[in-house]
This record gives structure tokens, sequence and C-alpha cells, in this order.
């Protein structure tokens, strides 16, 4: 055996001392849920995120990836921390931003932990094996493995809900060629509930366990590079990075625990900012807050569109300011064109922080 026995066990007990709180082996099989993926694109549901087309056929099975790969360890993260969740924030003037990328960039903290699981993998390997370590990076389906690995269902809001700790959780895998015992999978627990389609702010959720990534404010907010539909800026409301609507309302997330692991607390400038203060912070500023988060993914320029729809939605539009040497970003063409551009009253999205699934 590649590792001594049970591999399957000290791989989870190794994974939990590097700080995961999930670990699960699904098997690198013709899994039938990944099928829908070309489905999706075909819909146009991707936007203009072209790289999910290009990496289409290596997305439709792990062995594109890693030939001869026979299993997929998933594990996964807790960032959820003792904060308010942004349906429970009544100030219009707060900016939102998403949970996820309140605390360090994910893909290098997880990464570290998971190089070291890969390590450790290969020092008590008796033999040499493939691998290849993802941390949301790479052309995998990672939640559709995180279920048949037993670590939760895919919700209707297509995230990976563990009945335990809930949705806030980052998903990482090592594909590899080891026979690893499969765990069993989990099956769906949302039962009839559909607070998630209900509250996203834009129907965002076309169908259950399908979104329309034009529609999406995370989508809208971070992965856009040009205008925001007019139609969809004042459904924006204060979110200027990402949208945690779906899995706020979501029952299982109502007693999610907290983690108190460092890497995923607040920055002081990113718990509960002020819009003003986003949009008068120099670009020198804005880049030093956001530096070493999961924020860097959005350009400066997207950065400032967000702030500025988001100030028009909470009464505040912006006049057309002259340059400002230490704010070029804010000149942009592409933000210009959002400052005091707003389409309505945002949609009000509130839970009761007591409710539970049925």
């Amino acid at each position: 055996m590649p590792l001594h026995r049970p591999a399957s066990t000290r791989i989870k007990a190794k994974a939990a001392e590097l700080g995961f709180e999930l670990c699960g082996i699904a098997p690198a099989d013709d899994l039938p849920e990944l099928s829908f993926f070309a489905e999706w694109l075909a819909r146009g549901y991707a936007g203009e995120m072209q790289w999910l087309t290009r990496t289409a056929a290596r997305r439709a099975d792990v062995r594109a990836v890693v030939p001869g790969a026979r299993s997929v360890i998933v594990t996964g993260t807790l960032y959820n921390v003792d904060r308010p969740y942004s349906t429970e924030e009544r100030d219009p003037a707060v900016g939102l931003v998403s949970r996820y990328a309140w605390g360090d960039d994910y893909h290098d903290v997880i990464g570290r932990r998971l190089d070291q699981l890969l390590a450790w993998m290969r020092e008590e390997a008796a033999e040499p094996f493939e691998a290849r370590a993802y941390v949301d990076t790479g052309p995998v389906q990672e939640r559709v493995y995180a279920q048949y690995a037993g670590l939760g269902w895919i919700g209707k809001n297509a995230c990976l809900i563990n009945e335990r700790i809930g949705s806030w959780l980052f998903l990482s895998e090592i594909i590899c060629s080891l026979p690893l015992e499969p765990d069993t999978p989990a099956f769906d627990r949302c039962g009839t509930c559909t607070l998630c389609l209900e509250a996203c702010p834009t129907g965002a959720i076309v169908e259950p366990h399908v979104i329309d990534s034009n529609r999406c404010l995370s989508y809208l907010t971070i992965e856009l590079r040009g205008d925001i539909p007019e139609e969809h800026r004042a459904a924006l409301g204060a979110h200027v990075y990402g949208c945690d609507v779906c899995q706020d309302v979501c029952p299982y997330n109502q007693a999610a625990p907290a983690s108190d692991d460092p890497a995923w607390q607040p920055r002081p400038s990113l718990d509960r900012p002020r819009l003003a203060d986003l949009w008068r912070m120099p670009d020198a500023e804005l880049r030093r807050v956001t530096k070493g988060s999961a924020m860097t993914r959005a350009k400066l320029p997207a950065l400032r569109r967000n702030v500025a729809v988001a100030l028009a939605n909470a009464g505040r539009p912006l006049d057309l300011e002259a340059a400002d040497p230490a704010r070029p970003s804010a000149g942009d063409p592409m933000v210009r064109r959002h400052v005091g551009s707003s389409a309505g009253t945002p949609p009000a999205v509130s839970v009761p922080r007591d409710v539970r699934s049925g």
C-alpha cells in the first residue's frame, strides 16, 4: 500500500491537525453531477468568465487533470467569525464586504496548509504517487467532489452546506493516484426551504442549485470588469465586494459556529467600513488595506465603481470631481459612468437569526 493502513483515517487526522474542520475522500469517477456544467455554460450563465469555457473539458473529470487519479481528498475550512450578517446591517452608509474576504487571502493560507498535508502524505508513502493540490485555483468542480466526500450537500443556493457547521466553508482538494477508501456521499437536506431563492437581491438563483452569474452580485462586483447593468444597480445596495445574502438567510447558518483562527478575523479597515471613507481613501491606502486579502481579485477601478453605486443607493450620490492625483482610479471613465448612478431603492432583506430548518 502507498500509505500505512488505514490510510484514509490517518489523512483525515493529519488534516484536522493542520486546521481543516472537515476532510473526506471522493472517488475520481465519472460522477453524474459533473455533466451539468456543460449545460450551465451553454445557457450563458458564466457571463464574461471565459476561462470557465476554456477549461470545460478538464472540469468534466479530474482524471484529465491528474491522469491515473483514483481519489480526491476534499477539505473544508470554516471562515465564519463572530460578526453580524449582512442582512442585519441597518446602516445604508456601511459598505458590505463578503465575509470570506474580511481576513487574509484564503488561497495563500489554505494553500500552505494543503501543501503541508501533501508533503506529509509523500513522506508517509511507501511508493511515489501522482497528485495535484488546488485551493479554488484549478479546473475542478469542487462542490461535487465535496458532496461525494461526505462534507455536505450542494444547497439550492449552489453552496456546499454541512449540517453541523453550515456553508461558511473554503473548499480545497488533493487529486491523487492513491486508491483511498471513499466516504459515503452526503444527501440533500434543504427540503422544501426556498429562503435563498426568495432573498436573492437580483433573482440570480434561477432555479434550485442553478446560478445565473450575469445577475449575481458577487459576479457583478468582483468578476465583471465593465459597467454594472443599470437594472441591477439598485439591488447592489451597499455591497462593494461580493454578496452573502443567500448564505445569511440559510437556516443551517443561523447557529453556525465561529472560527477563532486569526487568518479569518476582519481587518479593521474592512470591518463595517463607511462608504464615504472607502471613496475618499487614496489609491495607495486602498491597495494597502486590501493587500494580502481576497479583495485584490477586484481591481481598484471596480472597487471604486461599486462604492460609487452604493453611495448613490444610500442617498448620497457623488458629484463628478476634478482629477485627484491621490485617487487616479476614481477618474477612470468606467468609474465616472457610475457616479451618482442608481436605479431606485434597494430591496430590503432580513431574516430572524433564530430561524431553523423544518
